[in-house]
């Protein structure tokens, strides 16, 4: 397991409810970022690059995302700075997808959703 629902619970409080609707949040808004993030790169549209590795990270905080965080962070630095910065935002991206994709397979099963 490469999350951690321990940030979460102590926010959450003992609410349920709470923690249910930031996982949904999560699956919902992560894989829609992620796929622009992808097209971004692509495009080599370094201002989005930034926006959405910037909106990608506190999602994947809030998981204790510890490493997927830090991947996020990188690009997002990287995209705020983009000369010759493409060869590396490709390199790390794989891993920012990588580890997501197994979160969002985690979740849905741990949830039930």
């Amino acid at each position: 397991m490469i999350y951690s629902l321990d940030k979460l619970n102590e926010m959450a409080e003992g609410d349920s409810d709470f923690i249910n609707s930031v996982i949904s949040v999560f699956l919902e808004e992560v894989p829609e970022d992620l796929a622009a993030l992808e097209t971004a790169i692509e495009a080599q549209d370094y201002e989005n690059i930034y926006k959405l590795a910037h909106k990608i990270k506190p999602n994947v905080d809030l998981l204790g995302m510890d490493q997927t965080r830090a991947t996020a962070l990188e690009i997002e630095t990287l995209g705020k700075n983009p000369e010759n910065s493409s060869e590396e935002i490709e390199r790390k991206f794989p891993l920012l997808k990588k580890d997501i994709h197994q979160v969002i397979s985690e979740l849905k099963k741990d949830f039930q959703v």
